[in-house]
């Protein structure tokens, strides 16, 4: 296939096509790659890639490039969002509804099976110790995921001095605030990409050109006082406003779900967050576990919806606009802000997530997943599956695993 012309990267993008890819095999392919993928979105990106582009071709290297750069300019999971754009080039929003359905759900069987098996009255040790020392490793899987996402976020600055000055105070905003004001995250992230963008149109020598399609949501404080109302406010925080990656979230959704609402303690959330890394598909399945704690199968699922509702209206409503989005400098502008903010709170969020380590074990768990994430540079699934194991020894030996 043909890659669009360099002029018409001010259009709307095109429709899909009209080639027929049958929704049956939309459906086992991205159904295979929901069962396969561990390891985040570098691994979910991979797969794609092989597939769309360099086994069916489906999709020319140029779209496929340009569906990961628009997809990460958007708020939500970004690999869940390509998974759901690629489908949609194919067979438009039927395409991108059972893609994304079929890549969301193996994982989220999955995560809701261990949560019941986490969760339960009278979990057994080893399951407590395997949780446990799983969870211990997760803040340093918050430092190396915003090690990640780092280096391409600091080209984006350029050379030009001021711009990386205020990037490292937008990546301390971050860092700051999801160590202290968790509830008030995603405030503060909006507030930089805003920032940047005001900058941004002061220094332009003509009014910016508006683009179609391309929506800021704004947040404002749930009326809901608990119950199912705190939950759906919660899911939709996380799928709707949480720019940089599932990671951003965690300040917040530990925040509502043990301090606010008392749906889990923070040793059940830490393990809820490393269950959300080693089971296959999205990183924004923890929301299911949190739904879970508060209300069951039936919040787990309720949860899981609202959380990945955002993205399918995201791509389906916005695919034709993706390229003007791309090409617009204001939304550039915005993510010139967002974008480092969301970095810095994601390794900000490790203080938080290490304060609540309960025993003192695992704080030697803690210190072992570090050097194997950030100076062996080793990979997430094996750290947390190694520190998991570690735990399951601590139970056996009788040390303390419970929250």
């Amino acid at each position: 296939m043909p890659d669009p012309a360099d002029g018409d990267i001010g259009r709307p993008a095109p429709e899909p096509r009209g080639e027929h890819v049958g929704l049956g095999t939309i459906a086992r392919e991205w159904g295979r790659i929901g069962c396969i993928g561990f390891g985040g979105p570098p691994t979910h990106i991979t797969l794609l890639r092989a597939l769309c582009v360099d086994r069916r071709r489906w999709l020319s290297s140029r779209e496929f490039e340009d569906g990961i750069a628009a997809t990460n300019l958007l708020p939500g999971p970004a690999s869940t969002q390509l998974a759901i754009f690629c489908a949609w080039r194919l067979r438009g929003t039927p395409g991108a509804l059972v893609g994304g359905f079929c890549f969301i759900v193996p994982g989220l069987i999955l995560i809701l099976f261990l949560s019941a098996l986490f969760l339960a009255e009278h979990p057994p040790a080893a399951v407590l110790g395997a949780a446990a020392g799983a969870g211990a490793a997760v803040p340093a899987v918050a430092v190396h995921a915003a090690g990640q996402l780092l280096p391409a976020s600091w080209r984006r600055a350029g050379p030009r001095k001021a711009a990386r000055i205020r990037w490292v105070v937008y990546a301390c905003v971050g860092a700051v605030a999801a160590a202290t004001v968790g509830p008030y995250l995603v405030l503060l992230l909006l507030s930089c990409g805003l920032v940047e963008s005001a900058l941004h149109l002061r220094t332009r020598s003509r009014p910016a050109r508006p683009v179609s399609g391309v929506f800021v949501p704004l947040a404002v404080r749930a009326g809901a006082v608990g119950g199912l109302g705190a939950l759906a406010w919660v899911a939709f925080k996380v799928g709707a406003l949480s720019y940089g990656g599932g990671f951003v979230i965690i300040p917040l959704m530990q925040h509502d779900a043990v301090s606010v609402f008392h749906w889990m303690t923070d040793a059940q959330f830490v393990g809820g967050v490393a269950l959300g890394q080693i089971t296959p598909g999205p990183v924004v399945q923890t929301v299911a576990v949190v739904g879970y704690a508060a209300a069951g199968v039936g919040g787990g699922l309720m949860a899981a919806a609202i959380a990945f509702a955002p993205s399918f209206v995201f791509v389906i409503a916005g695919g034709p606009h993706f390229d003007r989005l791309r090409a617009s400098s204001l939304a550039q502008a915005f993510l010139g802000g967002a974008g480092p903010a969301a970095i810095g709170a994601i390794a900000g969020a490790a203080i938080p997530l290490a304060l609540a380590l309960a025993h003192l074990w695992q704080v030697g768990v803690l210190a072992l997943a570090a050097v194997w994430l950030l100076a062996a540079r080793k990979g997430v699934v094996s750290a947390l599956l190694g520190a998991g194991a570690l735990g399951v020894v601590a139970a056996l030996l009788g040390a303390p695993v419970g929250s």
